[in-house]
């Protein structure tokens, strides 16, 4: 699950290697990192909200 959370944070980012990107889609489950992505995106947007409310304060 670690190297499923790495991916997805490189693929933010916009840093992952091509060899990592083929080895997850070749060994890796769509599924697990589709519902991982959707995990940290609402994460994100999460703390962009928290941190613009406790600036406005």
């Amino acid at each position: 699950m670690w190297r499923v959370i790495q991916s997805v944070l490189a693929a933010f980012f916009g840093v992952q290697k091509e060899s990592r990107r083929t080895e997850d889609f070749t060994h890796g489950r769509g599924f697990v990192f589709i519902v991982v992505g959707l995990v940290m995106a609402a994460l994100l947007v999460g703390l962009l909200v928290l941190v613009a409310s406790l600036a406005a304060e």
